[in-house]
């Protein structure tokens, strides 16, 4: 799906052989707006009208087709203002264009994407060039394909083929769509125009056939097995995403077509696609595409007209499970590595994880065995400064020890160049620490990765009050590079992510310490979405990481935090998480993990040393109880982040707890998740758990203040921002 501002617009061109030529302009995708959309009717009733065009190509400007339906106009539909129902999927492309006694064919190239890929599948045939993307990735936005698509893509290639398109947002290349037969034909970018024309008229004289996709019947099963493939994608949604409605709705939408006619299923298309537009999903997972857009847009950097500089080389130092996944994500994007450690046993250890990293692509079939030893060759291993003489930028990624950083920078500003970019991938350490020992505090930066580096797609940029907005533009430029989406903070201890989020262990474990069960915790934070509870969480990263980083939020943050005796007493007894095969849970050899009735005693003794004991009361609430309990303490803190502009915006805070500690982005982010209850309601929950629990729930001056005003938590630009959005 496309997003453009300007007006876009459709040309026609008419040509000696009769084919008339419309081409879709609205940079930088070709977005499908209403202007786009009328003029496109316009010009295409006017080549039916036409006595001197025999025949209709329908092509894109810029070597794109079409990105999809401009997401910027869904403000209008999700407001009062509304085209009429189906205009465009029943009366511009069934009536008109399929309908039409011309021929159509489209021309793709670059994208056909969403209402592209609709508007090319009502055209009588499709033609490609090797490189072409097509698919319809609607229900990434909550909704399903409006214009046709869930009536025509099944009949083109087959029911369980556009499932999968469908309910994963898979886009697939011209060749295997021209092998399903979504594509008629494939052409070089050169002749694409003229193979279209030669197929228009080639259709036009019947030396082709002339297909209505919608009425074609050739690709779908007989009705009984049709039945039994949605029967079994319906069971895959209910397990894979119990809290999503809309790919439910798609699967009803295919069948109406499959059991009524294809008249019918457009019908239902329509009226499911309208209701889906006003949902909560819809307008959550919207605000998510537009707060990663505005990600890279921060005020008083990019707005300066700096260019990036080239960075050719980096350098990684330490090949633990972070330096490794890190030096994957850069070598994975051509960029050459060294790869510094200690010892050569530490070394070794490091270079095999990058292996196997890339080892694992292989095995799924995502990389060629050619491809892996090339991206292998850009890697170096090495044990000393000498090969930094040239590198443009390092990544520091050894533990969390602030002396042993200290050595390190102070160690890179005698062997690299003056130009070069120091970056730490330090988690929760501030750095101005970090930097103490050096002289070059203008090209210092925070670079935090989130585990597994290679796989998360949150890069978390890091600005002290000295770091250079050049260093800032470049970094922001290797983030696009190696494929992360970036949010720049400010600097303090644990950054935006991390301190947004240090609540959300701590408040469970003070739920737990006065009476409520672990395991009904983590069941119901993950029943709400979330990859797994903060129990389950801090087996995976381990109790000693979850101690040191817990003591620097100790240390910065005391009069609120929730000091819990549980670990200290867990790891008393041996037990340090999943590594150990106990923690919370006890693993097997598969790593499954299962409740341990043994907690019992641990979380008794807890109790004790913290002087506590069971709230009746407490130990009967709701899911919905839990849920908020667990997350409105990580709102107030994010709300601290914003008054204190570690965070410049909030959505780009939904984006940091979308994709760094996995919100589930259906909800928008934990932003507009915590608006949609709104500030006073938030307010007076921290407010009275204060008066039971104490002060760690006690709500922030910017919370209380935003509350007092019945206010949004977004700031003033952004709520208005998000008023002409949706």
């Amino acid at each position: 799906m496309g997003s453009s501002s300007e007006k876009g617009r459709t040309e026609i061109e008419v040509g000696k052989d009769g084919v008339a030529v419309i081409t879709i302009t609205n940079p930088p995708v070709n977005s499908l707006s209403f202007d786009v959309l009328n003029s496109l009717h316009e010009n295409y009733r006017q080549a039916l009208q036409r006595d001197d065009v025999k025949a209709i190509v329908i092509t894109g400007s810029k070597g794109k087709f079409s990105g999809g339906f401009d997401i910027t106009a869904f403000g209008g539909l999700q407001g009062k203002v509304q085209p009429k129902p189906g205009y465009v999927s029943i009366d511009v492309l069934t009536d008109t264009f399929e309908a039409a006694r011309k021929p159509s064919v489209a021309a793709i190239d670059g994208l056909a994407l969403g209402g592209g890929l609709e508007v090319a599948m009502a055209c009588h045939a499709r033609i490609s060039t090797s490189t072409a993307q097509l698919g319809l990735p609607e229900l990434q936005l909550g909704l399903i394909p409006g214009f046709g698509g869930t009536q025509r893509l099944p009949r083109l290639v087959g029911l369980s083929k556009a499932l999968e398109m469908m309910l994963m947002s898979k886009p697939i290349k011209a060749e295997e769509a021209h092998a399903l037969g979504l594509v008629d034909d494939i052409a070089s970018p050169d002749e694409l125009l003229m193979t279209a024309r030669r197929w228009a008229l080639d259709i036009l004289d019947r030396r082709r056939p002339w297909v209505l996709s919608l009425y074609r019947n050739d690709k779908l099963e007989p009705l009984g097995e049709a039945r039994e493939i949605l029967k079994f994608a319906r069971a895959q949604v209910q397990r894979q995403a119990p809290n999503l409605h809309h790919p439910l709705v798609c699967i009803d939408v295919i069948e109406e077509g499959i059991v009524s006619g294809p008249r019918a299923g457009l019908f239902k298309e329509v009226e499911a696609f309208n209701k889906l537009l006003v949902s909560d999903t819809c307008k959550s997972l919207i605000n998510v595409f537009f707060a990663q857009r505005a990600t890279s847009k921060v005020p008083g950097i990019t707005d300066m007209g700096l260019v990036p500089r080239k960075i050719t080389k980096i350098a990684v130092l330490g090949g633990g499970l972070m330096g490794s996944g890190i030096t994957t994500a850069l070598i994975l994007s051509n960029y050459p590595v060294i790869l510094k450690e200690v010892n050569e046993k530490f070394l070794e250890a490091g270079l095999a994880r990058v292996k196997a990293n890339l080892q694992s692509r292989v095995k799924k079939g995502k990389m060629t065995e050619e491809k892996f030893e090339r991206t292998l060759s850009l890697l170096k291993g090495v044990l000393d400064y000498e090969s930094f003489r040239d590198v443009d930028m390092v990544i520091e990624a050894v533990i969390e020890n602030v002396s042993l950083k200290q050595q390190i920078f102070a160690d890179l500003e005698k062997y690299c160049p003056s130009h070069c970019i120091f970056a730490s991938n330090t988690s929760t350490i501030d750095l101005n620490l970090i930097g103490g020992k050096t002289q070059s505090h203008d090209r210092i930066v925070g670079a935090h990765f989130f585990s597994p580096a290679h796989v998360m797609p949150l890069l978390e940029i890091v600005r002290t009050q000295k770091t250079s907005p050049q260093v800032i533009v470049d970094l922001l430029a290797v983030g696009k590079k190696i494929r992360k989406t970036p949010v720049v903070v400010g600097n303090c201890t644990g950054f935006a992510v991390n301190r947004m989020f240090f609540p959300y262990s701590q408040s469970a474990f003070l739920l737990v310490d006065h009476g409520l069960d672990v395991y009904q915790i983590d069941r119901a934070v993950t029943k709400f979405g979330m990859p797994m509870g903060p129990f389950r969480m801090v087996d995976l990263v381990g109790f000693g990481v979850a101690l040191a980083t817990g003591m620097q939020f100790v240390e910065n943050f005391p009069e609120r935090c929730y000091r819990a005796a549980l670990i200290p007493i867990m790891v008393e007894d041996k037990r340090a998480g999943e590594a150990t095969r106990k923690g919370f849970y006890v693993y097997d050899d598969r790593r499954k993990a299962r409740p341990d009735p043994e907690l019992k005693r641990y979380i008794e003794k807890s109790r004790s040393i913290a002087g506590v004991t069971a709230d009746p009361k407490l130990m009967k609430s709701s899911d919905k109880d839990i849920v908020e309990m667990i997350f409105f303490p990580v709102v107030n803190e994010a709300c601290r982040v914003l008054a204190e502009g570690i965070a410049v915006k909030s959505s780009d805070l939904d984006i940091a707890s979308v994709m760094g500690m996995g919100f589930p982005p259906y909800r928008g982010g934990v932003m507009f998740w915590a608006d949609s209850y709104g500030s006073k309601y938030i307010c007076s929950r921290l407010n009275a758990w204060t008066k039971t629990y104490g002060d760690f729930f006690k709500p922030c001056a910017y919370l209380a203040e935003r509350a007092a005003q019945g206010a949004s938590l977004c700031g003033p630009v952004e709520q208005a921002q998000a008023k002409s959005r949706l």
